[in-house]
């Protein structure tokens, strides 16, 4: 199998760090820019949910189908796929006349995120062989989450007071040029040995599940929970479930095998990856309408109160990551759940008063981003340590899944009680999110991770203490 140089190989990385960039930038920045975006299209609380859960539900219900097909029919080519749909659908959202428009430019823009995130991890696993030299390698792919968290909100505040919310999405378009040309210049086509069997079937009932659970959570607050639309979407997701774990477990290959969770490790690895991520989106989500529509902050001033928390989700990565390495993952876990549970109760405090001191502000987001900053660590760790090591891409891709899926429904359920006028209630929502990280870290982990006899760990202490650093 061809294996570019040393250079060329560093070109391979430069071009998956742009394509996470793109995914995990637009997250941040969009978030300052949803009052402007309220403003400007009229949209209600609603409305910006959906801008935000649209591209979620779609990107949680296809990484996994994105991963296989690329295995199947090209990871380069996929990959250009994704980058083409993604900048083409960001130039689209900069020009949404309305806020309809934009959910479904926005839907597009997952589809091709979903493209890139699981075939870089395949782009980079191909070209990095060597196990030490590919932890190092994922370690500076994973650095890029972390900037991107702290340079999002002042740059998405800086973009939309001097320039308009429409630029957030522009900025997307040179830099996913400039990794279509730069993919198509350097990067080697690969593909798997043996890859795995399409499936539709699962698919559907995957978005089915998703799409009609988080429409019901996101409308039931305007439509009433008895209404029939509401009862019916809550129907339909009940008989997706219901339907897709029988049938996935009859198939050789499942999109989503639910004998997985056999494994309490991972079991509780997929379950914090749903609460912590959902105390994330839901804590963005209710901070841009706060700081900006009841404190009256502008988008660059509000971007700057969140810095204490984005600083710190970029400083304490590399720290969890070695003390899963070796301590194992329920000290880092413990951590972030009394950092996210300590947040969202101060947050109640902080934000009941009409005129909160900055020291307040600044101790509120540097507890969530000290709990955030410890978790992804310590979740890809017990999500693959009790597996076999080959079935460690598929638990990896399902706990990104699951990452996804907590935002969707974070934005949703934390959206739903702002909208209803109860903020009060989202931050003990958020509280509550980290008392679930908590009590799962004391459950499903120990200072080595639980795994089945005679099964091999999928990820040694060593690599990871090799990503830590």
């Amino acid at each position: 199998m061809y294996r570019p140089g040393g250079a060329r190989r560093s070109l391979v990385l430069a071009v998956c760090c742009l394509s996470v960039l793109l995914v995990s930038l637009d997250t941040t920045i969009l978030n300052v820019a949803l009052p402007a975006m309220r403003r400007d299209l009229g949209s209600s609380v609603a409305g910006l949910q959906w801008t935000l859960d649209a591209y979620t539900i779609v990107l949680a219900s296809l990484l996994t189908a994105a991963g296989s097909t690329a295995d199947r029919v090209g990871r380069r080519r996929i990959f250009q796929l994704g980058l083409v749909l993604f900048t083409g659908a960001s130039a689209l959202c900069g020009l949404a006349p309305s806020t309809g428009w934009l959910v479904l430019f926005r839907m597009v823009q997952a589809v091709g995120g979903s493209m890139l995130t699981p075939v870089a991890m395949a782009i980079l696993a191909n070209t990095f062989p060597d196990p030490r030299e590919r932890a190092r390698v994922i370690g500076v792919w994973g650095g890029v989450v972390g900037v991107s968290m702290a340079a999002g909100p002042v740059l998405g505040g800086a973009l939309v007071q001097s320039v308009g919310w429409r630029s957030v999405f522009c900025l997307n378009v040179p830099i996913g040029l400039a990794a279509l040309v730069l993919t198509a210049l350097f990067v080697p086509e690969s593909r798997a040995t043996r890859a795995r069997r399409a499936d539709p079937v699962g698919q559907v009932l995957v978005v089915v599940l998703l799409g009609a659970l988080t429409y019901a959570i996101i409308e039931a607050p305007g439509a009433g929970w008895t209404s029939p639309l509401i009862v019916v979407c809550l129907i339909a997701a009940a008989g997706a479930l219901g339907g897709l774990v029988p049938y996935e477990i009859r198939r050789a290959e499942p999109l989503i095998d639910p004998r997985l969770f056999r494994s309490a490790s991972f079991s509780g690895a997929t379950l914090t990856a749903v609460f912590a991520f959902a105390a994330l989106a839901g804590f963005l989500f209710a901070n841009a309408l706060y700081l900006q529509g009841e404190l009256g902050l502008s988008p660059l001033s509000a971007g700057l109160r969140l810095l204490p928390m984005a600083v710190l989700c970029l400083v304490c990565p590399p720290l969890s990551g070695r003390l899963v390495g070796s301590r194992g993952p329920r000290i880092p876990l413990l951590l972030a759940g009394t950092g996210i549970t300590a947040s969202g109760a101060l947050a109640v405090l902080t934000t009941h008063s009409t005129h909160p001191s900055y020291a307040q502000l600044s101790l509120t987001y540097a507890l969530f981003g000290l709990g955030f900053g410890f978790v992804n660590a310590p979740i890809t760790d017990t999500a693959v340590a009790g597996l076999p090591r080959a079935q460690a891409g598929l638990a990896a891709a399902l706990a990104a899944t699951s990452r996804q899926v907590g935002s969707a429904l974070g934005v949703a359920v934390i959206g739903a009680a702002v909208a209803t006028g109860t903020r009060a209630t989202a931050w003990w929502i958020i509280t509550g999110c980290g008392l679930a990280v908590l009590v799962l870290a004391t459950t499903t982990t120990g200072r080595r991770p639980y795994t089945a006899p005679g099964v091999e760990p999928a990820v040694s202490r060593t690599s990871l203490r090799e990503t830590a650093r």
